[in-house]
């Protein structure tokens, strides 16, 4: 079985200017992401090569998705993007951002799973204005208000809370 996205670089490399195109969808599992965010689905992904006279220059989209739960009220959320690629592979690396090209053949598959890793978010939210949950009773803010009187202050910040009672105060009148 050939691995997948292993381009033979032989053809690019003796022409700068010549281009290759990919388009191909890999299981997720060949990827190893061994991150339980990212879904077990696979990723389309479009890759245009395109060869220079120091290397071959990468760039494309991939498209994932991943899961967990939302920081905030822990609702299950589901995201999909598109991952921007533009990738530089050279026979001998000068660019230290650069990848190797070994044996004449280019490797994409580690560099596609660097590039959709960096993107998958560590922490999600449901929606950017999410209210969370209620610190008391636990209720999901996002579907309405609580019954909760007032927040329970904690005693490590009796001190503050003084401080700021006591700045709040209008000052004392000097004539009266």
């Amino acid at each position: 079985m050939a691995k997948p996205l292993v381009v033979n670089a032989v053809e690019l490399l003796r022409r700068p200017g010549s281009t290759k195109d990919v388009d191909v969808v890999i299981a997720a599992e060949d990827f190893e992401f061994n991150d339980s965010r990212i879904d077990d689905v696979p990723v389309h992904v479009r890759l245009h090569l395109e060869a220079l006279s120091d290397g071959i220059a990468v760039t494309g989209v991939a498209t994932a998705q991943w899961h967990g739960d939302c920081r905030r009220c822990l609702a299950p959320v589901r995201e999909s993007a598109d991952i921007e690629i533009d990738e530089l592979y050279q026979l001998t690396v000068t660019d230290p951002d650069a990848f190797p090209i070994d044996a004449d053949q280019l490797m994409l598959l580690p560099m596609v799973r660097e590039n959709i890793l960096v993107v998958v978010p560590q922490f999600l939210l449901c929606r950017p204005d999410c209210k969370g949950l209620c610190p008391q009773c636990g209720v999901d803010l996002n579907e309405g208000e609580c019954s909760c009187k007032a927040l329970i202050s904690d005693v490590r910040w009796a001190a503050l809370e003084d401080l700021k009672s006591r700045l709040s105060d209008p000052p004392p009148d000097p004539e009266g």
